[in-house]
């Protein structure tokens, strides 16, 4: 099995990857919060235990494959692949580990590699021009043409960072959750209900706004694609999604893998 790592702002998605017959399925899935000084050994122990839950021996995992926009979690991460794994990890990006397809912007090293392997994943899932919206850390928009490059995008805060900076800044508003109003009228009648007004429906206003100006802006019919946590919560409260694909950049790793050491 394939131990693919998804090293976010937020979280650290650690993802079980089973070769069935040419599908790669997911076998099991874990998240645990970043921390760049978290020890390959603190990993290992936890691992050790998901793993003893699942039915599963450490032995199981054959290679190791790590996406990561946090640079100072890598190393640990690459310790945890080598001591506990006995392999080297692979990194997305890197050397034979390339992108494979074009970026079309002014700044391609800037790229994170969640946004490129959502690309890469997104074309080989759809096909076609793609507008991809990530809920991380940041809600990211990706533009894909039908080639597969990628053409540029969007970075916005995340709903969380909106909310924690109101609620940071503002001293008398309390931490509410992240949720759907109640009822679809944006005429909030207390202060709580004002606040999910203004965070869901503001945030939901936000989204269709950019997309639309996107699609404009491409010219041509185009595919939105949600992933990341947060997308089935608003998937409910728009029609903006085509599709919500949740793992995108989990299939991503494991296609970037196989690309290189599965033979054609």
């Amino acid at each position: 099995m394939l131990l693919a790592i998804d090293a976010g702002n937020t979280n650290i998605v650690f993802a079980l990857i089973e070769d069935a017959g040419g599908a790669n399925t997911i076998r099991a899935r874990w998240r645990i919060a970043t921390d760049p000084r978290r020890t390959a050994d603190e990993y290992a122990v936890w691992l050790s235990q998901l793993l003893t839950l699942e039915g599963l021996e450490r032995s199981v995992v054959e290679a190791v494959i790590i996406g990561t926009v946090v640079p100072r979690a890598l190393h640990n991460l690459q310790v945890l692949s080598n001591k506990y794994f006995g392999t080297d990890a692979v990194i997305a990006g890197k050397g034979d580990a390339g992108w494979g397809f074009a970026l079309d912007v002014e700044e391609p090293d800037s790229l994170g590699a969640d946004r490129a392997l959502n690309v890469m994943a997104g074309h080989a899932n759809h096909g076609g021009d793609l507008i991809i919206v990530d809920f991380g850390t940041a809600t990211t928009f990706d533009v894909v043409d039908f080639a597969g490059a990628y053409k540029g995008g969007i970075i916005a805060p995340g709903i969380n960072l909106s909310l924690d900076a109101l609620v940071t800044a503002a001293a008398k508003l309390p931490r509410i959750a992240i949720e759907a109003p109640a009822t679809r009228s944006v005429i909030g009648r207390n202060t709580v209900d004002q606040m999910h007004v203004g965070i869901f429906w503001g945030y939901v206003a936000m989204m269709e706004g950019l997309v639309a100006r996107l699609k404009a802006e491409v010219g041509r019919p185009v595919k939105v694609i949600a992933t990341g946590g947060l997308a089935v919560l608003f998937e409910a409260h728009t029609d903006l999604f085509d599709e919500v694909d949740a793992d995108l950049t989990i299939q991503g790793l494991a296609m970037l893998w196989a690309r290189g050491h599965i033979p054609n």
